[in-house]
């Protein structure tokens, strides 16, 4: 289904510095109401492990519970482009990459695949840009490997951390993705790879000083189980109604209202 957001109205909208929107959406409903609220990037993420079936992290997401939540979203979109991750030891190597991306793009209709990533994981980006594959390049906080990160922990917040971090974005644009996302990372070390990069840069947890912003839906809705994350903001609360949240949340990052500094991390 050609979509009215493309890859090249991304890049003109981080050209103009207009901010990017995007958030996340798992079944046909809520895609709907998402892309009727004018979001641009919607993500089918793994994080539907933890806030559609119920486990304690994204591990457990198997490419198949991907490719049917991508197919039920991708029905529900007409205006927003829509991006996928890759779950959990689907890309461990080039050709593993590539298996799981022609099925998410082939099978669930994904305009892009998202794959968290450091320098090292570099090959397995060039290796999809090379086959033509839209690639987010996803670094910082890596959700899939809390266990080595030691737990969701902000990333960044010393001299050599932030210096991985902009190696790693260096890197994986340079390895061809065509998108950045930054999760959990000093405001601060994101606006300096916001000023050494050149592709869109998206933040969750990343402070105001990037090219777009991505929440998960029920975190902005108010309705995970829980501890909200602190880089999120109840928008249901605000509005009372949900497609009003939505759009409150579009109006807020259009017009940098969020996120603000209770949200951010130094």
């Amino acid at each position: 289904m050609s979509r009215t957001v493309t890859l090249a109205t991304l890049r003109r909208m981080k050209a103009e510095q207009a901010p990017i929107v995007a958030l996340t959406a798992y079944d046909y409903s809520f895609a709907r109401q998402v892309d009727a609220a004018g979001v641009d990037v919607v993500l089918v993420g793994d994080s539907l492990g933890m806030v559609m079936q119920g486990h304690a992290s994204t591990v457990p997401v198997t490419l198949a519970d991907m490719v049917y939540h991508t197919r039920c979203v991708a029905r529900g979109l007409e205006r927003a482009y829509l991006m996928v991750d890759l779950p959990f030891l689907s890309d461990t190597d080039d050709r593993a990459a590539l298996e799981s991306a022609a099925r998410l793009m082939k099978e669930g209709g994904a305009d892009m695949v998202k794959v968290e990533a450091h320098a090292a994981q570099a090959p397995v980006v060039e290796a999809l840009s090379r086959a033509g594959v839209p690639v987010c390049a996803h670094f910082g906080l890596r959700p899939q490997r809390v266990g080595q990160l030691g737990g969701y922990r902000v990333q960044g917040r010393d001299e050599a951390g932030a210096q991985q971090v902009l190696d790693d974005a260096q890197a994986l644009e340079a390895a061809g993705a065509d998108v950045l996302l930054v999760e959990c990372l000093s405001a601060a070390v994101a606006a300096r790879v916001r000023e050494q990069t050149h592709r869109p840069l998206i933040g969750i947890g990343a402070g105001a000083d990037c090219d777009g912003q991505i929440l998960v839906l029920q975190d902005m809705l108010g309705i995970t189980p829980g501890q909200p994350p602190r880089f999120s903001h109840d928008f249901l609360a605000d509005t009372g109604r949900i497609q009003t949240a939505l759009e409150a949340y579009v109006e807020a990052v259009r017009t940098r209202q969020f996120p603000q500094l209770q949200h951010t991390f130094e």
